[in-house]
């Protein structure tokens, strides 16, 4: 098997009493379609954040490209980069499209103004959104939003070897979105694997389709554990409780969420 890109051994985090993290361990491949399962409020947005460095564990080690990370990214710098989509797309309301997709590359390149711009209309019409760099956030639906973010997580500078991404992490992608825009953010998903030159992700979701679309590797968090994880195949014939009271939906089994929901 080849070497991880991802290593987090024995990952604790807890915000103020409530321990989100608890021991958790999980390993990402190059090349890997990993889907990170399980109800709300189980940690999932957290586990992305630490991995990308935005928040620091509060035990446990985080191994990049075999290299021990320690705390987050304000002291350290990744060996690989990482993009990231986050749920709420996440785009500044005063920029423009174009600006919000070019952010990074403005403020720390020395790329012209136009390489920029033409870089920004290439990765725009990678994403479905050709001619709409003019526009604003707020003359956007949710779907284009969430294209737009996916433009920016993949936007990198090409005179710059170590600013190609190498991995990248969906953070509820298709959260809030009817079925029609899900579907489409999904196919976005698979067709970015193949054409964006980022052939590894992790997407956190909990929509059934988005699940079953993109995921080739799962994995389920309850209690701030991996509760379980394996490829479609084994969830097939999987009798894990707890697998199995989360496909299914149902509120009898081990995960006590009643409580939580109400």
């Amino acid at each position: 098997m080849s070497k991880p890109l991802i290593e987090l051994k024995g990952i604790c985090k807890t915000f103020g009493k409530h321990v989100v993290l608890n021991g958790t361990n999980l390993t990402i491949y190059p090349g890997d379609s990993l889907a990170i399962l399980g109800p709300s409020g189980t940690g999932k947005s957290t586990i992305l954040r630490i991995m990308a460095g935005l928040l620091a564990p509060d035990a446990g080690d985080v191994y990049i490209n075999g290299q021990r990370r320690c705390g987050s990214l304000d002291n350290f710098d990744n060996p690989i980069r990482m993009s990231m989509v986050f749920q709420q797309a996440a785009l500044f309301d005063s920029l423009s499209v174009e600006e919000n997709v070019g952010f990074f590359l403005y403020q720390n390149s020395t790329l012209s103004r136009q390489r920029i711009r033409d870089l920004v209309n290439e990765k725009l019409e990678l994403v479905g959104l050709p001619g709409i760099g003019h526009l604003y956030p707020a003359e956007l639906s949710g779907g284009m939003r969430k294209r737009v973010s996916f433009a920016r997580a993949i936007l990198d500078n090409p005179d710059d070897d170590l600013d190609d991404p190498k991995i990248l992490l969906y953070d509820e992608p298709t959260a809030g979105l009817d079925p029609i825009a899900s579907t489409v953010i999904e196919d976005l998903i698979l067709e970015l694997q193949q054409t964006s030159g980022c052939e590894t992700y992790a997407v956190v979701t909990h929509q059934n389709s988005t699940i079953r679309r993109t995921g080739k590797r799962l994995i389920l968090l309850y209690q701030g554990q991996v509760q379980w994880q394996g490829t479609w195949d084994e969830l097939e014939v999987s009798e894990n409780p707890y697998l199995q009271q989360f496909m299914s939906g149902s509120v009898q089994g081990p995960m006590d969420l009643v409580g939580h929901y109400l």
